[in-house]
């Protein structure tokens, strides 16, 4: 068994300019009066906020922008004006005169006079922030572009930045295509089973991190924690000559968010923390409440899908629920032909896809599609091409970005590990419970934390925030990857925290959710207003 990686947010600004298409939703009430926070910093020269000492170097360098074409998906988006960065930062911020890494950005100009930047960060973790950048026009209004130079960065370890490299694309097309998954424990002999499925985990752990050791550059899986990336995104900060930070970050960015907040409250201008991350939980709690969120999100697609009239899943939910764990099973035993004769539909590539699809609700009909090519006429191709989209796959078989590999690396140094190998079992027992249809492939992610070996400092606590200015927490009701309950306690944690709720399904919501959801965060972006108390979006 390998354990399955969840797929990040990074791939959704590609799935939205494939398949999206755009609703809207209606408030249950106005945004309030209230006073406006503080506007962004004036942009000059150079950042006035305090430099953290020993530092001063990193902080006082130039920026060398370079022109530099959009090379994403959105082709209406032309005429804007693009430029990219390469920044010093140090491996080891205790060590700051030892190792040095680049960090790439990408900033897209504001179309009229910009009253400030605005950083952005994808999730993941491993999200490309370059590759956001490159579709803002699709996700971010058009008051918001206007208004701001949109700065995208690739976190320490993620794409353009200094990078992990494990696999080759072959070799990545190996692993993903494997689908040695365990049995269930709850057989007669889940003991035995449960013993070698560990052992298998092991290996498979010891195997990729020497492949990973073998590529990357030295000393850097041991320094991709968010604490150093939100060290890196106050000195990105600074030498872009901002005083405070202006944030947009989605999913895993929220917690970099959150952590950014933490550490440099003071600095600390508008924030929007979209899809929040509970930064409380253990990696193995993380898991359990993603794999009730994505086996409640199946259930949800399900009923849509038999709501129309071309779904392939008969009966009620249980019933359609069911034939495709079904469909899953047999795709262990006999791959799908798909329309590259070299890569048939293995279970581990048709799992990826529904979960994947789960993420974006626009984007249901496409599976829907996907799953009548496959399980009535014997076609995996359009789920193949939905797994290849989220893996960051391009046509010809390369790879465009390494989120696959920095998630875990990344996720092991922000988790300690917990727990034994018998209080993994009953975890996996409870993934199963939890989601019948994916839990079984969710679990042992303290285990693969264990064998990676490069250990966590950092513990789970709350994040208060304090002294920062008021931050805006956006979560989705019906959302699998940061179930709603969590937004509601980041934005309780925070000493000035503030909640915006979208009724709505798939991952994170502004730039997806309608004008409801826009109108609240351009207001708070734009003009420092926050939403009334209690605002819900619905669509």
């Amino acid at each position: 068994m390998k354990p399955f990686k969840l797929p990040g947010r990074r791939a959704l600004a590609a799935l939205t300019a494939v398949f999206a298409a755009a609703g809207l939703v209606a408030c249950d009430s106005p945004l309030s009066g209230s006073g406006p926070s503080p506007s962004p910093a004036a942009r000059a020269t150079a950042s006035t906020s305090a430099v953290p000492a020993g530092l001063e170097d990193f902080y006082a360098q130039e920026v060398d922008w370079y022109p530099c074409a959009n090379v994403g998906m959105d082709e209406t988006d032309g005429d804007a004006d693009y430029s990219c960065a390469y920044v010093t930062a140090p491996l080891d911020y205790d060590d700051p005169d030892g190792q040095t890494i680049d960090l790439a950005m990408k900033r897209r100009a504001a179309t009229d006079d910009a009253i400030g930047t605005l950083f952005i960060n994808p999730g993941g973790p491993g999200g490309s922030g370059v590759d956001l950048v490159e579709t803002a026009k699709g996700y971010f209004s058009d008051e918001l572009i206007a208004s701001y130079d949109v700065i995208g960065f690739d976190p320490r370890g993620v794409g353009n930045s200094t990078a992990i490299d494990c696999l080759t694309d072959a070799e990545l097309d190996e692993d993903r295509a494997a689908s040695e998954i365990a049995e269930s424990t709850a057989d007669a002999d889940g003991a035995d089973n449960e013993a070698a499925a560990q052992e298998a985990v092991v290996e498979y752990v010891q195997w990729y991190e020497g492949k990973c050791e073998a590529n990357t550059p030295a000393d850097l899986l041991d320094h991709v924690d968010t604490i150093s990336t939100a060290r890196d995104l106050d000195m990105l900060r600074a030498v872009v000559g901002e005083d405070v930070l202006t944030y947009l970050g989605y999913s895993y960015g929220t917690y970099l968010g959150a952590t950014y907040a933490e550490l440099f409250p003071g600095n600390v201008g508008r924030m929007v923390l979209d899809g929040a991350i509970e930064p409380t939980l253990s990696a193995g709690e993380t898991t359990l409440a993603q794999a009730a969120g994505f086996e409640n999100a199946l259930r949800t697609y399900v009923e849509d899908c038999q709501s129309g009239d071309k779904c392939p899943l008969h009966g009620d939910v249980d019933a359609g629920v069911a034939q495709i764990q079904d469909f899953l099973k047999v795709t262990k035993g006999a791959p799908i032909p798909t329309s590259d004769p070299d890569r048939p539909l293995t279970y581990s590539l048709a799992e990826s896809a529904i979960l994947g699809i789960m993420y974006q609700s626009e984007s249901w009909s496409v599976l829907t599609e996907a799953l009548d090519q496959a399980m009535n006429q014997d076609d995996g191709t359009l789920l193949l091409f939905i797994s290849d989209l989220f893996a960051s796959r391009e046509d010809d078989g390369s790879y465009s970005g390494n989120g696959d590999e920095a998630i875990n690396a990344i996720n092991c140094l922000d988790h300690p590990v917990e727990g034994d190998a018998d209080s993994w079992a009953a975890e996996h027992a409870q993934l199963e419970e939890a989601s019948p249809t994916f839990g079984a492939d969710l679990g042992y992610s303290d285990l693969f934390c264990q064998t990676w070996g490069h250990e966590s400092t950092r513990e789970r606590t709350a994040i208060h925030a304090t002294g920062a200015a008021p931050i805006l927490v956006v979560g989705t009701t019906g959302d699998p990857a940061t179930p709603y309950a969590w937004s509601q306690s980041l934005a309780e944690q925070l000493d000035d925290g503030h909640l915006l709720t979208w009724e709505g399904n798939g991952h994170t919501a502004y730039g997806r959710a309608g004008d409801c959801v826009t109108t609240a965060v351009d207001d708070y972006l734009l003009a420092g207003v926050l939403p009334e108390a209690g605002l819900t979006c619905r669509g």
